[in-house]
């Protein structure tokens, strides 16, 4: 499935590979990794995720997104998870982590397959570099999407407060 002009990339329709995920699907499955260890939905916490989707942690909107919701996350405690999930390698993702002093957020590379960009709709299309399009999801405890946003251009920030309040919501 391939949903053509689903978003902007600097000003320009971009195409999404993918389903368009909306509030109460049940979350699709994917195949992260975490450094060298595979991550699926079912290796997820049963409890409320947030999953942050950035094209690149090595751009400013994706480094800022991150730290963002790592800050605001720090008062929900281990009520949620939080997945930062990119298409970057899994030591580059680490490194980024590190010098940032990402605490609550948990990293996943979509880069061994795909997979995640393709379930969820994100994956883009036709860039000289694979790249995900820039999304939130929250997941509650029982696997059901919650709240969804597609960001309508890719180089400019989600809507924290609302992703936020959503994740609090479903905890």
């Amino acid at each position: 499935m391939k949903r053509e002009g689903a978003v902007k990339f600097k000003g320009g329709p971009v195409t999404l590979v993918g389903p368009e995920i909306k509030p109460g699907d049940k979350a699709p499955d994917f195949k992260t990794l975490k450094v060298l260890d595979a991550v699926t939905l079912a290796d997820t916490p049963a409890k409320a995720r947030l999953f942050s989707v950035v094209p690149s942690l090595d751009t400013p909107v994706c480094s800022m997104q991150t730290k963002k919701f790592d800050d605001g996350l720090k008062a929900l405690g281990d009520k949620v998870a939080a997945y930062t999930v990119s298409l970057d390698l899994p030591f580059a993702q680490k490194r980024f982590c590190t010098n940032a002093n990402i605490a609550t957020m948990t990293t996943l590379s979509d880069v061994h397959n795909g997979s995640f960009g393709k379930n969820w709709g994100v994956l883009i299309e036709g860039l000289p570099l694979p790249l995900l399009a820039r999304a939130v999801f929250v997941v509650d405890k029982s696997g059901k999407v919650t709240y969804v946003e597609y960001v309508p251009e890719v180089t400019t920030e989600p809507n924290y407060d609302a992703a936020l309040a959503a994740l609090k919501s479903a905890a």
